[in-house]
């Protein structure tokens, strides 16, 4: 009876992060059965491997070389990271049964809750990051600023060039910004602002 409670909580932590949180903020389908997938798969083998002889340590340490390889063969934002390692989470903390049915839901309710607040778009809602092709080759950062300030509505707190191409006179640069405006629903900066093209 423990065990399938917390099988419940696991399954509602899961549901709200994936179907409440995820989907609704962010759109990814195929993201949805890999957070599902990797829960109940953690959820089901640490089961089986708790009640088995088998060493946990060496079922975890295959669970952590899975994640990495499956991180590092698909382009995933540092939130969805956070989305991700949260399915694995709940699923070792429902397949583990160590823990009390309280703390066990309790635990499942602070990780949920974490994101929740963290990836909410309350949470600093006029601070933007965006890749922008610059149309031109800025060397000097007195005159990326200035093209800059002529793209991005509001004030650049900081800037990372990741490339400079001379032959076709373009700069890609990471901006993080705040804006002075009110931010609107749907709102992700100037896209159609002429000399450069907003990437992300």
């Amino acid at each position: 009876m423990e065990l399938l409670s917390t099988f419940a909580a696991d399954l509602v932590a899961i549901s709200i992060l994936c179907f409440a949180l995820y989907y609704p903020r962010h759109r990814r389908r195929e993201l949805l059965v890999a957070f599902l997938g990797v829960n109940a798969g953690v959820l089901a083998v640490t089961t089986a491997l708790v009640a088995s002889d088998t060493t946990l340590g060496l079922g975890l340490g295959l669970f952590g070389v899975l994640s990495i390889i499956r991180l590092r063969s698909l382009e995933l934002g540092q939130h969805e990271v956070a989305y991700y390692f949260a399915a694995l989470a709940l699923g070792l903390l429902g397949g583990l049964g160590s823990l009390t049915v309280t703390l066990t839901a309790i635990l499942m309710a602070v990780i949920v809750a974490v994101l929740a607040i963290a990836d909410s778009p309350r949470t600093f809602p006029r601070d933007e990051q965006q890749m922008v092709l610059l149309d031109g080759a800025y060397a000097d950062r007195a005159s990326l600023a200035a093209a800059l300030a002529e793209v991005v509505p509001g004030e650049v707190r900081r800037t990372v060039v990741q490339r400079v191409d001379l032959v076709n006179d373009t700069t890609l640069v990471d901006v993080r910004w705040t804006r002075t405006d009110e931010p609107r629903r749907g709102d992700h900066g100037s896209a159609e602002r002429t000399g450069a093209e907003v990437l992300a």
